[in-house]
């Protein structure tokens, strides 16, 4: 007898088969953009801040240069001056510190072109200016425009060339120098950020770093540049050594706004 073809039974669907879902990978890997931004948005100005502050002079961390490598430092007395024509045998190239001429260069976020008389320029040390100096032979283009772009407009900070500085660029803060081999080096922000207006580093807080005008400082027309003279020079008439100035009479910047 023929069987009867009988109707085939169906198996119900697995609840697993059922229930499955193809992942939604692209909200997935949206998700995870998204909080990788916002880690970075959020973590990166927590890390600059707490970089920031160990370079930030307080009562508890007077100095934080002092962590930068190659900084060197050195004890100066201040209100050391000569006069316009007179000069000082100084012991580093550039000076950080010592005697000076009694008015100081403009220091507020100016770039001089040309090299710039270094009594002047301590003298804006003295005020707690920071001055970046550069070998014009080893540094141009590019590296002088980062150089410039962390000084215009800058308040307490100065820009020169160098002529014949032993290395590309050297940062002067009073008491303070350190050398760099390139404008990219992160040890220069790190001295400006330590040392300029560092109310626990320099004489004179609070003094001007504006330009005296042509009867002091021209700004537009400094006195240029002159080598420091040899020690034998030293006669203390127009030639000073380094820790002794004139002091001749009633100093320039006495009564003048910011002192």
């Amino acid at each position: 007898m023929a069987r009867g073809n009988r109707p085939s039974k169906k198996r119900p669907p697995s609840v697993a088969a059922v229930n499955q879902r193809p992942l939604p990978w692209g909200t997935i890997a949206a998700i995870v953009v998204i909080v990788g931004l916002a880690a970075v948005f959020i973590g990166y100005p927590l890390i600059q801040r707490g970089q920031n502050a160990q370079w930030t002079p307080s009562e508890d961390n007077r100095d934080p240069s002092l962590a930068i490598p190659g900084i060197v430092t050195q004890e100066y007395p201040g209100g050391q001056h000569v006069l316009g024509d007179q000069q000082v045998a100084y012991t580093h190239s550039p000076p950080f510190g010592g005697a000076h001429d009694g008015v100081w260069a403009a220091c507020n976020g100016v770039v001089y072109p040309n090299p710039v008389r270094s009594e002047n320029l301590v003298h804006s040390l003295e005020h707690g200016a920071v001055w970046i100096a550069y070998n014009p032979d080893q540094v141009s283009g590019e590296a002088v425009s980062s150089l410039r772009e962390r000084v215009e407009g800058q308040p307490y900070t100065v820009m020169s060339p160098y002529p014949g500085l032993d290395s590309p660029i050297s940062l002067q803060s009073w008491g303070h120098q350190l050398k760099v081999g390139s404008a990219d080096d992160e040890r220069i922000e790190q001295f400006l950020r330590s040392l300029r207006v560092n109310r626990f580093t320099h004489p004179e807080v609070g003094a001007s770093c504006d330009a005296t005008g042509p009867q002091g400082f021209d700004q537009d027309n400094p006195p240029p540049f002159r080598p420091a003279p040899p020690q034998p020079a030293v006669d203390r008439q127009t030639v000073f050594p380094e820790n002794e100035g004139a002091n001749p009479g009633p100093q320039p910047d006495q009564g003048l706004p910011g002192q």
